[in-house]
């Protein structure tokens, strides 16, 4: 039998074609896939690509985390004939206590969970295996452990297996048809609890989270068993204490049903039963109203303790690297950054939410120097996904005089769009307390005075032929483009002119050409490279790559950036001509807003 072919895709590669005969392929972004003999039944082109997350493109549960990218493979919806293996790469999850790793996908406008398979390559290199029937977009996260079962309507229990005392018992004819019904299960420090609450006796039981397929409630009441809260027996508490809380689903509030419900309790356990799902949890307190101390608890849950950095370069002051860290990493970020970057000390702790929007903006006479794909109206655009790197490198220009003084201005990062599953009282409390609610931090920026021949007079000896690098669909690199790179290399640029080809001999006449002026040296260098690279399409992909391997993954990045950028307008173009592919439309977006597009 014949060896299945192998392909390894370079990152200029985004297709591949498979055939009847099956393959193995590994893309540039270390995703790997398998298929297998039979898969397809005629040869079938496979486009992919690596999106970067953001709320339209990732589906979260209110106490999931984001652990990879999205992967986009095409064409989506097509059945294979056998299932096709897909392995992910993601960010091992600090705490797995309680909690599992799943690939997650769209299909049919929903998204779904799929049966998942943990390898591990090498330290902190894993993998999350599974089988897949058709194309989509793929994800990994951590949710909390999920246990499910078909119910019958002769009746079943259902475990937790992360808490043997959680338990669910459906009576015969609780459902007419058979149903899909689920559990998760989370938990909540006490230590937390009790400063929120500021009561030291007060303990809440594990959170559980019921759901179910099919009519909204079951036609025979299901009980419900729940550990009591922590440091609480039913022998010796005080029931007038004892509280049952249940998440109303359509205002997403926390009422307590205590009195509604018949609890009968055990020296260890609570009993209750329910005909219809939702959120329920058990609370031991003195204090009142403990419906709306639920929702604060609840929203803690799922807030992240983080500060805010803003650090710029020592050799070039231009580029600053902003950074949204957890509070616990903060330090060792620092001690790694601070050879290369200085700055101010990082902000005050703020809390954000998974999936978070904010924004950063340069103030006091500062810009962004660049047309970027994440920059709007000015401001640079981040999402918070705990587990991924919420950093981004910037340039910086003014249009102050910096040959007379430096520029002292500043970086603020203000607060965007909730995600969908955070309680509608946070957002309306922030439209109360209006602008000042968005503000989250504020770090000086410092741009120091120029001198010597640098500056506004800059590149006015220095004739520039128009010049575009690259194609419509790649994505082009203008004059103002490169202009952009050169303001960036620095000392750096010998390097870069070696990796791109250039002779020694012609660096040497360039230093000497323009002994005295170092930007000159390096817009000469840039320019006369690309004056040369007319009418090839892989001039582009050679600056990126030697950006890179001269230690400039910055730039490079700023290059992938500016290409992104003029993908998508190329895409937006040919969708208003109606030649868009079918199939491209984003999650979210429905075949005819694709095609109104």
């Amino acid at each position: 039998m014949p060896e299945m072919p192998k392909l390894f895709l370079t990152s200029d590669l985004d297709s591949f074609l498979v055939t009847p005969h099956g393959c193995s392929v590994t893309l540039a972004c270390g995703v790997r896939l398998q298929f297998p003999a039979g898969a397809t039944t005629t040869p079938i082109t496979i486009h992919y690509r690596l999106w970067l997350p953001e709320p339209g493109l990732v589906s979260l549960g209110p106490h999931d985390f984001l652990l990879s990218g999205v992967l986009e493979l095409q064409p989506h919806g097509v059945a294979f004939q056998q299932d096709v293996s897909l392995w992910l790469l993601f960010v091992p999850p600090r705490v797995r206590r309680c909690r599992e790793v799943v690939v997650r996908t769209r299909s049919d406008n929903s998204w779904n969970d799929l049966e998942t398979h943990l390898e591990e390559e090498a330290p902190k290199r894993l993998w999350a295996r599974c089988q897949v029937p058709h194309f989509s977009w793929f994800l990994v996260v951590l949710r909390p452990v999920s246990n499910a079962c078909l119910l019958p309507p002769e009746g079943a229990l259902l475990c937790s297996s992360g808490h043997p005392g959680v338990k669910v018992t459906f009576p015969p004819g609780a459902t007419e048809e058979p149903r899909q019904v689920s559990m998760q299960v989370v938990h909540m420090a006490g230590l937390e609890l009790r400063a929120l609450l500021e009561e030291a006796e007060a303990s809440v039981s594990p959170l559980l989270c019921l759901s179910q397929s099919g009519p909204p409630s079951f036609l025979q009441p299901v009980t419900v068993q729940l550990p009591l809260p922590a440091g609480v027996t039913g022998f010796s508490l005080d029931r007038s204490h004892l509280h049952l809380l249940y998440r109303t689903p359509l205002t997403a509030t926390w009422d307590d049903i205590t009195t509604q419900v018949a609890l009968e309790l055990t020296h260890l356990y609570a009993r209750f039963r329910v005909t219809h799902f939702s959120w329920y949890w058990l609370w031991y307190t003195t204090k009142n109203c403990v419906g709306g101390l639920a929702r604060k608890a609840w929203e803690r849950l799922r807030l992240h303790r983080v500060n805010l950095i803003a650090l710029q370069r020592r050799r070039d002051p231009e580029q600053v690297l902003l950074q949204c860290l957890p509070r616990n990493k903060v330090d060792a970020a620092l001690v790694r950054l601070l050879d290369r970057y200085r700055g101010p000390e990082p902000s005050d702790t703020v809390e954000m939410f998974e999936g978070e929007k904010f924004f950063a903006a340069f103030e006091r006479g500062i810009d962004v120097d660049a047309d970027r794909p994440d920059c709007v109206d000015g401001r640079i655009c981040f999402v918070f996904y705990s587990h991924l790197k919420n950093v981004k490198e910037v340039y910086i220009t003014t249009t102050l005089d910096r040959e007379t003084q430096a520029v002292r201005g500043q970086v603020s990062f203000y607060r965007g769009s909730l995600p969908e599953e955070v309680p509608q009282e946070a957002e309306a409390a922030r439209q109360r307390k209006g602008i000042d609610a968005l503000w989250m931090a504020t770090l000086p920026i410092k741009l120091p005075r120029l001198r010597g021949p640098q500056g506004s007079g800059q590149g006015n000896d220095f004739s520039l032929m128009p010049l575009n690098l690259g194609d419509a669909e790649t994505g082009f690199l203008t004059q103002s483009n490169l202009l952009s790179v050169a303001s960036r290399l620095g000392p750096d640029w010998p390097a870069v002119a070696l990796h791109l080809g250039m002779p020694y001999r012609e660096l040497q006449r360039i230093r000497h050409e323009f002994r005295d002026d170092l930007d000159g040296q390096i817009r000469h260098m840039l320019f006369s490279w690309a004056e040369r690279q007319t009418g090839r399409p892989e001039a582009v992909g050679n600056l990126v790559k030697a950006l890179e391997q001269s230690d400039r993954q910055d730039v490079a990045e700023e290059v992938r950036a500016i290409l992104e950028l003029g993908r998508h307008k190329y895409q937006d173009s040919i969708r208003r001509t109606g030649l868009a592919p079918e199939g491209s439309s984003l999650p979210g977006t429905s075949a005819s807003q694709s095609a109104q597009a």
